[in-house]
């Protein structure tokens, strides 16, 4: 299975909930604190939901609960398609 990445997480989170004006690029924003780009926690449940939809993995709830920025939740999707 191909990885998650950056832009394809932001491309969802956008069909999920939104963006902030002023985040530019994916590569801008990666390292940002989903907080500080506008993002709250149901719009990371439901980009979750979509992401194991799409690429077929599940991703468990205790992973995602520590994880504040699109990085860490790139890192935490692709480890797990890495198992799979």
């Amino acid at each position: 299975m191909a990885a998650l990445t950056s832009e394809k997480l932001f491309a969802i989170l956008r069909e999920c909930a939104g963006e902030e004006e002023s985040v530019t690029s994916a590569e801008n924003a990666v390292d940002m604190e989903f907080t500080d780009l506008g993002y709250d926690s149901l719009a990371l449940l439901e980009a979750a939901a979509r992401v194991s939809r799409e690429f077929d993995v599940e991703i468990p709830e205790e992973d995602l609960s520590e994880v504040t920025t699109p990085a860490g939740f790139l890192a935490v999707v692709n480890t797990l398609l890495k198992v799979a």
